[in-house]
C-alpha cells in the first residue's frame, strides 16, 4: 500500500490498528451466553441421540470413555467454555461484519463452520485412519450448533 494511503476499512480517526481491531465491548453477552448454552445443550441432545454410532465411528468402547472423578467432568468443562468462545467470536464477527440478524448469523454460521471446522475435522480425521462416518457425525453436530448459535445471536443482536 502506498504512503499515505488507508485501507479501505480502515477508520481515519483511529490512530492505532490496535483500536480498529474487533472489538468486543458492545457485544450483547446475554446473547453470547444464551447461543453458548444452547450450542452446549443441543450437542447433548445430538450425542446422546447418536452415542452408539459416534462411539462405533470413533472406534471407542464403553471401556475407554469410563472416567473417574474430575476427568469424567473435563470434556464437559472443555465443551461449556469451547461454545462459550465460539459464541464470543461469532457475535464479534457478525458485528464487525455489520450482519447482525437472523440471515447475518446463519450465513456467518455457516461459512465459518465450511472455512474453518469442517476442513480441520476432515484433515484430522483421516490422519487419525478415522471413517467418513465420524466427521459426518461430529461435522453435523457443529454445522447445526454454529447455525443455532448464529440464528440466537442474530436474533438477540450484539
Amino acid at each position: 500500500m502506498a504512503a499515505g494511503t488507508t485501507a479501505r476499512y480502515r477508520d481515519p480517526d483511529i490512530q492505532s490498528w490496535g483500536e480498529n481491531a474487533m472489538a468486543f465491548s458492545g457485544i450483547d453477552y446475554i446473547a453470547v451466553l444464551a447461543a453458548a448454552a444452547a450450542g452446549f445443550a443441543f450437542g447433548a441432545l445430538w450425542y446422546g441421540a447418536l452415542a452408539r454410532q459416534w462411539m462405533a465411528a470413533a472406534k471407542l468402547s464403553e471401556a475407554d470413555l469410563q472416567m473417574e472423578g474430575f476427568a469424567h467432568a473435563v470434556p464437559y468443562l472443555v465443551a461449556a467454555v469451547s461454545q462459550l468462545v465460539l459464541a464470543t467470536l461469532l457475535a464479534g464477527l457478525m458485528s464487525h461484519l455489520d450482519r447482525v440478524d437472523l440471515a447475518g448469523g446463519l450465513t456467518t454460521a455457516f461459512w465459518l463452520w465450511l472455512g474453518f471446522v469442517a476442513t480441520t475435522m476432515a484433515v484430522n480425521h483421516r490422519f487419525q485412519a478415522k471413517g467418513w462416518d465420524l466427521t459426518a457425525i461430529d461435522g453435523g453436530h457443529w454445522l447445526l450448533s454454529m447455525l443455532i448459535q448464529g440464528a440466537i445471536i442474530g436474533l438477540f443482536g450484539v
